[in-house]
């Protein structure tokens, strides 16, 4: 989440009258994030008890062409159960408006916080959920190509240059280079495939105590490879502050994964090559982020090096990162 594009006050008002949640009363920019400009919405309400909504305006990365099943897989996963927001959707019906052009959509604000130094609980609570969110999409019938697989991973890097990777760490063109070439000979291609989140990092996640409450942002959901995003979210919540591999959360994380959803034993193996090309693919989005935010967007950019060191690691350690664990 982050602000790109800077709306007034009138056309905040005007906007959110298209929708029966009552009449603006605040909004307030969101600074987290590097995809889309987001705002806290606060209402009145139609009870006048006042309401929150996150109102996301979507920038470049993400097509227009793609709302539908973005926003359409909120409603199917919510109507199932999952702990997602709801789309709200406006007077007319629809889930999403244009304002300068670009579309918006305005979401259900749910409870809890993020957390960035979760307990064995809690990571356990998220590979439960994760496992929940793939097996209630199976009978979704949107489908949308991963925009962030390996062919795009290899353009980001080319559109960062030698002199850009450089730029932000002398060894990372060589790592790009040698990782690039070693996940296009290995990458599978006969794993199971459904709908996947492909981006549940912590702030991604709601929780209070040791329940989820929220899984939010799906902004880079596709169809593709069903444990890449079991990887994906490995990369992200089983490294402390510091860097350092957290092996109690990462066996936990698999762990509630596996007490939901069965993993078969080609899916164990590739976790260590799927989890190195989940760290690539994030060196990949931060390095050209790093390069080409604007001075003046109100976001925090964030290291690529933080996923190269990562990434390293799941070269060295490759299963060890993953140890069979029973529900």
């Amino acid at each position: 989440m982050a602000v790109y594009t800077t709306l007034s006050a009138a056309e905040l008002a005007a906007l959110i009258a298209q929708y029966d949640v009552g009449e603006l009363v605040s909004a307030k920019g969101i600074a987290e994030g590097v995809s889309n400009s987001n705002w806290l919405i606060e209402t009145t309400g139609n009870s006048g008890q006042g309401e929150r909504f996150i109102l996301t305006m979507y920038e470049a990365r993400v097509d227009a062409d793609d709302l539908p099943f973005f926003l359409g897989l909120l409603d199917h996963l919510a109507a199932k159960g999952s702990p997602v927001p709801r789309t709200i959707h406006d007077r007319d019906g629809a889930a999403s408006r244009l304002v300068r052009g670009k579309a918006v959509a305005l979401i259900e604000f749910l409870p809890g916080v993020s957390v960035d130094d979760p307990s064995a609980e809690q990571a356990r609570a998220v590979g439960e959920a994760l496992a929940g969110i793939h097996i209630a999409s199976a009978d979704f019938s949107g489908q949308r190509a991963n925009g962030m697989s390996l062919p795009q991973w290899h353009k980001l890097f080319a559109d960062c240059g030698e002199e850009g990777l450089r730029s932000i760490d002398p060894e990372l063109p060589n790592l790009v280079r040698r990782e690039l070439d070693f996940l296009s000979a290995n990458w599978p291609k006969d794993l199971p495939h459904s709908v996947i989140h492909a981006d549940l990092f912590p702030d991604n996640v709601l929780l209070l105590g040791e329940q989820v409450c929220g899984l939010i942002d799906f902004y880079f959901a596709c169809t593709d490879i069903t444990a890449y995003d079991l990887a994906v979210t490995h990369s992200a919540w089983c490294f402390s502050k510091d860097g350092r591999f957290r092996p109690d959360i990462a066996e936990a994380l698999v762990a509630g994964y596996a007490a939901r959803r069965t993993l078969s034993a080609a899916e164990w193996n590739a976790l260590p090559l799927l989890a190195r090309g989940a760290a690539l693919r994030f060196v990949a989005t931060r390095a050209y982020d790093w390069l080409n935010t604007p001075a003046d967007a109100l976001v925090t950019r964030k290291d690529p090096m933080d996923f190269a060191r990562r990434l390293s690691f799941y070269a060295a350690e490759g299963e060890r990162a993953f140890p069979r664990v029973t529900a």
